[in-house]
């Protein structure tokens, strides 16, 4: 946030969450002003800081929020939390063994971080280089590639869509697929479905073929997703608000969507969007676009040159979701070991 000209926290303070993220306490080596919606909680005399951080570190806070909509912590809370505390010569010991163990942890940590950077480095090295217009590619203007150009707010006005589309929490009719659900691969906990009325009104962005979706309000503007019916949990489902439906009878759809996401086209997109607060790109602009493909033959070997290297992408992703998951585990293991 910035530089203060005045202090609150000495360095060496475990700085704690009030509101919001609670259950990840930051250990602070500098002095700072902290904001009202943080705890700075450092030791007395007598005591090692890095220890009460460790201790801070052990607790679940999750189990002791006292609010309803934001998780939240009072200061009584946390202060009534006791802590048996060893002498200063084991506290010291004890953060000594802490911090080998977790640098050691971080290690494994950093690898697999660093061979997927590398492996997206790779990939999209391959993408460039393979969705680089060759000699003999055809070059045509969007609207000229895509059969359907399509998105949410085709289907009326903004009165009419609140009016016929109503969104549940719980499962209904169909699915209602947004920009974060395909970001997180359908991993999030919380999904969006509509009754069928609001279904058959959005029958323009029904999902019930392979299509290309691209969000174009937000920070999220120039991202592609080539989008499957087989990839899709729900029977029906129709896409939300906020991007763009594209989908082509011509040309084959997989190799749109890595020819979308290749350096020439992102050029286009970052060209037809707004500098605004909000960045937006819109149908009408869209459709201008040129693009660039080759023969039926040469989309289909290009295709499966880049689902394998997107592959491998993807294992290293799980991979180092696993191991991200262990690693704060193995912590929160070692750490239960020594305070409980």
């Amino acid at each position: 946030m910035g530089y203060a000209t005045d202090y609150l926290c000495e360095a060496n303070t475990t700085i704690l969450g009030r509101k919001g993220s609670i259950n990840n306490p930051q250990f602070i080596t500098e002095r700072f002003w902290n904001v009202d919606t943080a705890f700075g909680i450092f030791a007395k005399n007598g005591n090692d800081s890095k220890f009460i951080y460790y201790f801070i570190k052990s607790i679940d806070w999750s189990k002791k929020n006292t609010g309803t909509t934001l998780p939240s912590l009072t200061q009584q809370v946390v202060k009534s939390v006791e802590l048996s505390v060893p002498p200063l010569a084991e506290q010291e010991r004890i953060v000594e063994r802490l911090d080998a163990a977790f640098a050691q942890i971080d290690e494994l940590k950093s690898n697999a971080e660093r061979q997927l950077a590398e492996a997206r480095a790779l990939f999209q090295s391959a993408l460039t280089q393979a969705m680089q217009p060759k000699p003999g590619w055809q070059e045509k203007k969007f609207i000229d590639v895509f059969d359907e150009i399509t998105d949410f707010v085709a289907a009326g006005s903004f009165a009419d869509l609140r009016k016929n589309v109503v969104y549940n929490s719980e499962p209904d009719y169909a699915q209602l697929i947004r920009t974060t659900d395909l970001k997180n691969r359908f991993n999030n906990k919380s999904f969006v479905y509509v009754n069928e009325h609001a279904f058959k009104y959005l029958w323009r962005v029904n999902l019930n073929e392979e299509c290309i979706i691209l969000p174009n309000v937000g920070v999220n503007c120039g991202e592609v997703y080539y989008l499957h019916p087989s990839l899709l949990k729900h029977a029906n489902n129709v896409l939300g608000p906020n991007a763009i439906l594209v989908r082509s009878r011509k040309v084959n759809n997989r190799f749109l969507a890595y020819y979308l996401q290749g350096i020439d086209f992102q050029k286009e997109i970052k060209h037809i969007t707004s500098s605004m607060a909000q960045p937006k790109y819109n149908k009408t602009n869209l459709k201008t676009r040129i693009v660039h493909y080759p023969s039926s033959n040469e989309q289909k070997a290009l295709v499966a040159y880049l689902d394998s290297l997107s592959n491998h992408v993807k294992e290293l992703e799980e991979i180092s979701r696993k191991t991200a998951a262990e690693c704060d585990a193995l912590k929160q293991a070692l750490l239960r070991q020594i305070f409980e």
